[in-house]
């Protein structure tokens, strides 16, 4: 790679360049006996769609690090048509938090609903697995300027968390 690609690289981008959206139709195979999506999927799609976000802004390979808490605020069932909409939150040198925001769309009812929402921790690698850094993220609208925030709160509470169990283990 020359100078001039790594300088592309390296330059910060809008948090805009790292939406990505996917959309997922629930067939029988992703469900329980209920009819209803069944939870590991569900985290399989967050997980795809984080990852593309991740992607899109450091243009790097990336693993995902950390997930956190989800909750399924509602069923979706057979039939029913899943969005998902992610974006970098904010870039830590070598880390990303990424927010994937779920809803279902009845297509039938013309009905959207909010299904589930996670950040998620992805890391930039390369071929060898070594950590890379990745460009900082620029927020531009108040609700990304918020989540840039939040993001720096909620990575404060993981280390916290992180430190906590490393004392229980000891």
């Amino acid at each position: 790679m020359n100078d001039e690609d790594k300088a592309r690289l390296a330059r910060p981008r809008p948090v805009r360049e790292s939406i990505s959206e996917m959309a997922e139709i629930v067939m029988p195979n992703d469900a329980n006996p209920l009819n209803a999506l069944v939870g590991g999927r569900l985290m399989h799609w967050i997980d795809l769609a984080g990852a593309m976000a991740a992607h899109r802004h450091s243009r790097q390979r990336v693993v995902t690090a950390s997930i956190d808490h989800m909750d399924f605020l509602v069923p979706v069932r057979v039939g029913d048509l899943v969005i998902l909409r992610a974006s970098v939150n904010r870039v830590f040198n070598t880390s990303m938090e990424v927010g994937v925001k779920v809803w279902v769309e009845n297509y039938r009812s013309e009905q959207n609903r909010h299904v589930s929402s996670a950040y998620l921790t992805f890391v930039a690698i390369d071929e060898a697995g070594n950590r890379l850094g990745v460009p900082p993220v620029i927020p531009e609208t108040e609700d990304e300027k918020r989540r840039y925030e939040d993001a720096l709160r909620r990575r404060e509470i993981r280390r916290a968390e992180s430190a906590r169990r490393k004392e229980v283990r000891i």
